[in-house]
C-alpha cells in the first residue's frame, strides 16, 4: 500500500506486529494462535530435500488443479485509528469464473465505494490478494528460494514439518514469500503459510508497504488442499516526504475461498501422478473460524 492524502496520527508504541521495511532474511511473522504446538528440534525421518522436492510438485499440482475450479474471493482492507476503530476500509467480492469459451475470468459480485484515506491499493496489493497468498512455491518456483529446516510442529491435529523460506535473489516486478510453511508430515502438503509478501518499496515519495500475513488451507473434493483463509495485519511506517510528519498506518487484511466447484466434466487433472476421473461440482468444507 501507498500512503493516501491525509496525515495520519501516529499509533500506540510497542504494537506486536510492526511491518516496515525488512531484508529478504528476515520477516515479522503473525503471533501463532492457539492451535500450534510446542516445536520439535530434532532431524526429520526424512530428507529435508526430499520434503522439499515432494511439497513443492505437490504445489505445482494443486494450483494447475486449481485452474479448473471456480470459487468466491472475498477481500477486505481496513485501516484502524488509536481506539482500533476501522476508519477506512477497501471491500470487494470477486467469483473467479469461466467465460463461455472457457477462459478464465473473473466477476466483481460487490464492491462499495473504496472509504480508504491513509492508504492507497496498488498493483502488488491486488497482485497478494489475487494470487501471491495462496501458491508461492510451485516446483517452477521453488529453486529461486532458500528453503531450511526449523523443526516439527502440531497445526491443531496435523503433525507438521515447518520450513523457513526467503528469496535467494529478488528480481524487479516480482513477488515472493519470506516466512515459514507447515507441511503435513504425513502427504507433505503445506497446510499454512506466515510471513510476508516482499518486496517493498521503501523510497521516500514511492513507499509501498505491507503487512505480514497467514494463510490456512483445508481439503477440497478429498485430493487438493486450497486456500480456505488469510489475514494479514500490521502496523505500516511510513517516512516523512515533502515536509510531513512520519506516519503510522495499522492496516488488517482478510481474503476468504469460499464455494470451490469444479469445472465442467472433461477437464483432466492430476493428482499425485493420477489422472482423477470427472467428477460433478463439489462445494468445498466451510472454512476454520478465525478471529
Amino acid at each position: 500500500m501507498r500512503k493516501g492524502m491525509l496525515i495520519a496520527i501516529a499509533l500506540v508504541a510497542g504494537y506486536s506486529l510492526a511491518a516496515g521495511a525488512q531484508s529478504k532474511d528476515s520477516f515479522t511473522p503473525m503471533a501463532l494462535d492457539a492451535g500450534f504446538g510446542r516445536m520439535d528440534l530434532n532431524p526429520p525421518p526424512v530428507a529435508p530435500e526430499k520434503i522439499i522436492e515432494e511439497f513443492a510438485a505437490k504445489e505445482s499440482e494443486f494450483q494447475q488443479a486449481l485452474n479448473h475450479y471456480t470459487y468466491r474471493r472475498t477481500a477486505r482492507v481496513q485501516t484502524l485509528d488509536d481506539d482500533n476503530k476501522v476508519d477506512g476500509e477497501y471491500y470487494e467480492v470477486d467469483d473467479v469464473i469461466f467465460d463461455p469459451k472457457g477462459a478464465r475470468t473473473e466477476k466483481v459480485v460487490f464492491a462499495p465505494q473504496n472509504t480508504l484515506t491513509r492508504l492507497i491499493m496498488m498493483p502488488s496489493d491486488l497482485h497478494d490478494i489475487q494470487t501471491g497468498y495462496s501458491y508461492p512455491l510451485s516446483k517452477e518456483e521453488i529453486g529461486q528460494y532458500d528453503v531450511k529446516y526449523v523443526g516439527r510442529q502440531k497445526v491443531d491435529e496435523i503433525d507438521c514439518y515447518v520450513f523457513e523460506v526467503s528469496p535467494k535473489i529478488i528480481e524487479k516486478k516480482k513477488r515472493y514469500l519470506s516466512g515459514r510453511i507447515w507441511v503435513d508430515a504425513t502427504d507433505l502438503q503445506i497446510v499454512v503459510t506466515n510471513g510476508r509478501m516482499v518486496p517493498d518499496d521503501t523510497r521516500k515519495g514511492n513507499m509501498d508497504l505491507h503487512p505480514p500475513f497467514m494463510t490456512w488451507r483445508q481439503q477440497v473434493d478429498g485430493h487438493f488442499w486450497f486456500p480456505v483463509y488469510t489475514k494479514g495485519e500490521g502496523i505500516l511506517h511510513f517516512a516523512a516526504e515533502h515536509g510531513s510528519l512520519d506516519q503510522d498506518v495499522h492496516i488488517r487484511e482478510t481474503v476468504k475461498y469460499s464455494d470451490y466447484k469444479r469445472f465442467g466434466s472433461t477437464t483432466t487433472i492430476i493428482y499425485n501422478g493420477q489422472e482423477l476421473p470427472p467428477a460433478g461440482s463439489q462445494p468445498a468444507p466451510d472454512a476454520k473460524p478465525q478471529q
